[in-house]
């Protein structure tokens, strides 16, 4: 099937759910892809549809960068740790070996600079399977695709991570967009659950945002269990 002969906005969003196949084959060989998925993806001209200011995208790469050395550190590389940011709100998934690695990991996650909220959402268990891990990954590239195929959703504008089956979902979301979110990524195959952090606005702060929708003229028109 070929892109040529539909809707400029269709073909975008045929072309960047290639390039979440692409990157979901390369997940399944490297794990510990989530978070890159997360942020790396929706780069380019996807980032005009980025809800956070520029000034908070760049906080958020930083403090994922930090919290990826400081927090496993912090409990001595003991477990299985991974960190996603979105807003400077620090998401912490995977294993640990106990509650005291957990408390440990989650103090050390809120003293990082610029980091106004932590959701510790690590589980005290021995570490999940390679086989786990890569279950995952291909769970989150099933809900972005999801997220592509629904007009009504702006993929670029949330982070989806998966941990164990349970679906993470972040973003600057109206009330309407996180209740749509959540169904599509809960009739995806693979999801046991899903976890929703966003930050809801309004409508009218929508309206307000200076977005562009890709390929078009720039002129056209907390966790929640």
């Amino acid at each position: 099937m070929t892109t040529q002969n539909l809707p400029a906005a269709r073909a975008a969003r045929l072309r960047f759910g290639r390039i979440v196949i692409t990157s979901l084959a390369l997940c399944g060989v490297l794990g510990g892809c989530v978070a890159a998925m997360g942020g790396a993806m929706v780069s380019g001209s996807l980032l005009a549809v980025d809800r956070r200011t520029t000034g908070t995208q760049v906080d958020d790469q930083s403090i994922e960068l930090r919290a990826s050395t400081e927090v496993p550190g912090a409990i001595g590389d003991k477990g299985n740790i991974s960190v996603t940011s979105y807003n400077r709100v620090l998401l912490l998934t995977g294993e640990v070996p106990t509650d005291a690695d957990r408390a440990k990991a989650g103090a050390k996650a809120a003293k990082i600079e610029n980091v106004r909220a932590v959701l510790n959402e690590l589980a005290v268990m021995p570490n999940v399977s390679i086989s786990q891990i890569t279950t995952d990954s291909i769970t989150t590239g099933k809900v972005k695709a999801a997220f592509i195929d629904t007009p009504e959703l702006q993929v670029a504008s949330m982070k989806v991570v998966t941990d164990r089956g349970a679906v993470y979902l972040m973003g600057r979301v109206t009330d309407a967009e996180a209740a749509l979110a959540t169904n599509v990524a809960r009739s995806v195959g693979g999801v046991k659950k899903v976890v929703k952090v966003f930050e809801i606005i309004t409508p009218a702060e929508l309206a307000a945002m200076p977005l562009a929708p890709v390929d078009t003229p720039a002129s056209a028109p907390a966790a929640k269990k």
